[in-house]
């Protein structure tokens, strides 16, 4: 461990449920250049300790919380963490980030990742400290919301005495109900924090645990340079230039100009634009107008694009304000422009536990399904575009397997195959995980990201910020290296770990020398700007490698849906785009050629050994 930069506290700790103990191994020093930390810590954990034919509600998948070298440094909002694991809705690899404090108290334990293993016997809690973990039973946190939680569990951590050293990450009652698509939440003093994609809160409620509370430590990192402050202050300026949209409105601030680009989908995606009065009623000035009590941070950040919003008189207060993901996937997709009813199936979400984005784009995928006569009244009374009410009732009903819920929190791909085959043609979405909001249609870049994505249907892959800028929106020239190397960029940025927001706003939206000057300032590496890249490269690979092993991931499955592909958009700015077969057949096979996989889109043995990680392929 000496040869670690100290900027690592250097371990890993394994919690083994079922048993009721854990052990700690220290992490090889070649792993950290190698893999960074963050998504690359998880992905490792992942691949090392997961069978490739465990099921993701097995005991033997993990759920592995990761930190970075970053964390707890001068480097701007480095206060995200990592929890990666194998997805319910994709069985593929998946790594969901959160803010708030919880990753920057992980950090004082020193221990850089905190892998679940197992089940516990009886529904408990994981306290975590400098010194190991203790599984705690708590069958009374049955059925608690995860502010409750949270609340209930740091309480307990704290015996008593000021709370304000234990932070705790918690899943709702859709996580213990299994909802594929069940997220955590984190709350703090500070910020909310929401591991939002892909299922984490279902896997740790098959774990039969509720939550993961940490107690600060003595750890803190020093960096190897002091210029790490230096460089950190000089981007501060345009950081805060850069973000002052987040900073008044959120990421809500969103709706009005991607919808006025006509790349906002509306009602299943039928339509990518709302009328702008209808979008206005949404809009983060709206929000901001109305709703918004106060403005929250996560640590270590000076943008505070958080927000808490309240409903008077509707029992919503100081609630998290729905994100533009949120907004789109359940009001404009629905068809429901009742802000009220937004922030309270939102708010609903949040308690209860469950990813608005993949929950939204389902009620929507149900809600085309009852247009087109393969659901009807005798399914649900709530499935009529526009119908607000009905919304906030379905959150209730998802979370708690009621009902038509019960159905819905299986997603949108395993409703579709319980239905006619024409149900196929309404998804939106691809390798079993909902579309984000960021248009596959209108984005040519999102198109072969999406379709490229180890996540699924991830906008955490392939970013769409250039293209809203111009690059690669209409183009599929260069479109599949721009798609794989921005896929680079968050992988290494998810290892750091920062926000990404800071990220593009702050150090760049492309690996450039600036951030390898500050990775070489924290660590007293001599890492070059190409070798920073071969970093998110190199993390990318694994997490292809663990979904192709798994038999999830070939040229077959690097698809979009039916209505990407066949049905242009049909008015607006962004008319008669769409991404046909042939063009996405074309962008594969560059794709697949600028990574060096071959034509069916499996890493190579020659790429993997170029990036020093045959052996994983073992």
């Amino acid at each position: 461990m000496s040869d670690l930069p100290p900027v690592y506290g250097g371990r890993i700790l394994h919690v083994h449920l079922d048993e009721g103990e854990s052990d700690i191994q220290t992490i090889d020093p070649a792993d950290a250049r190698r893999f960074l930390g963050g998504n690359g810590f998880a992905a490792k954990a992942v691949h090392e300790h997961v069978p490739v034919d465990a099921d993701p509600f097995d005991p033997e998948n993990v759920l592995a919380f990761t930190v970075g070298p970053m964390n707890g440094t001068p480097f701007q909002s480095t206060s995200r963490g990592v929890v990666g694991f194998i997805n319910p809705q994709t069985n593929s690899f998946f790594d969901s980030t959160f803010g708030g404090t919880f990753p920057r108290a992980q950090k004082t334990t020193g221990f850089e990742a905190v892998v679940l293993h197992g089940s516990a016997d009886d529904l408990s809690y994981v306290h975590v400290d400098e010194n190991g973990a203790e599984v705690v039973p708590a069958v009374d946190l049955a059925g608690l919301d995860t502010y409750e939680t949270c609340a209930t569990v740091r309480s307990r951590v704290a015996e008593g005495d000021d709370d304000e050293n234990v932070h705790a990450i918690a899943a709702g009652p859709a996580g213990e109900n299994l909802v594929r698509f069940a997220c955590l939440l984190h709350d703090s003093e500070m910020r909310e924090g929401v591991a939002g994609r892909g299922g984490a809160g279902a896997v740790l409620g098959s774990k039969n645990v509720k939550a993961v509370a940490v107690e600060e430590g003595e750890f803190r990192p020093d960096p190897a340079d002091a210029d790490l402050r230096s460089l950190a202050g000089g981007r501060m300026g345009p950081l805060m230039a850069e973000t002052e949209m987040l900073q008044e409105y959120g990421t809500s601030g969103l709706v009005n100009p991607i919808n006025e680009m006509g790349k906002l989908g509306r009602r299943n995606n039928r339509a990518e634009q709302a009328p702008n009065a209808d979008a206005e009623t949404i809009s983060g000035e709206r929000l901001r107008e109305a709703y918004v009590t106060e403005d929250t941070t996560c640590a270590n950040c000076a943008v505070a694009c958080g927000k808490h919003v309240t409903v008077e008189g509707d029992g919503v207060t100081d609630a998290k304000i729905p994100e533009f993901e949120s907004l789109f996937a359940t009001a404009t997709m629905t068809d429901v422009f009742d802000v009220e009813r937004v922030i309270k199936a939102n708010d609903r979400c949040d308690r209860l536990g469950m990813d608005t984005i993949s929950w939204g784009v389902t009620v929507a995928f149900a809600r085309e399904c009852y247009d087109e006569g393969l659901l009807s009244d005798d399914d649900s009374p709530h499935l009529a575009f526009g119908d607000a009410d009905g919304l906030v009732e379905l959150a209730r009903q998802t979370a708690h397997r009621e009902g038509f819920g019960d159905r819905l929190a299986a997603g949108s791909f395993r409703l579709a195959a319980e239905l006619d085959d024409e149900a196929d043609r309404y998804l939106h979405g691809v390798k079993g995980l909902e579309f984000a909001a960021h248009s596959p249609c209108g984005l040519k870049g999102m198109s072969i990201g999406y379709a490229t994505a180890t996540r699924g249907g991830s906008h955490h892959d392939t970013r769409p910020t250039l293209q809203y800028d111009g690059e690669h929106d209409e183009t599929t020239e260069g479109t599949p290296e721009f798609a794989a190397r921005t896929q680079h960029f968050t992988a290494l940025g998810d290892s750091l770990t920062q926000c990404r927001f800071v990220s593009e706003a702050g150090w760049g939206k492309r690996v450039t020398g600036r951030y390898r000057d500050a990775i070489n300032a924290a660590t007293g590496w001599d890492l070059s700007t190409d070798e920073v890249e071969r970093i998110g490269e190199r993390i990318y690979n694994l997490e292809r490698l663990i979904n192709v092993e798994r038999g999830v991931a070939r040229r077959e499955t690097d698809t979009l849906s039916h209505r990407v592909m066949h049905d242009p958009i049909p008015d607006g700015p962004a008319e008669g785009m769409y991404c046909p077969p042939e063009e996405l057949d074309a962008m594969l096979d560059e794709y697949y050629a600028f990574r060096g996989w071959d034509d069916d889109g499996v890493p190579t043995t020659e790429r993997l050994d170029a990036l020093d990680m045959a052996e994983l392929a073992d």
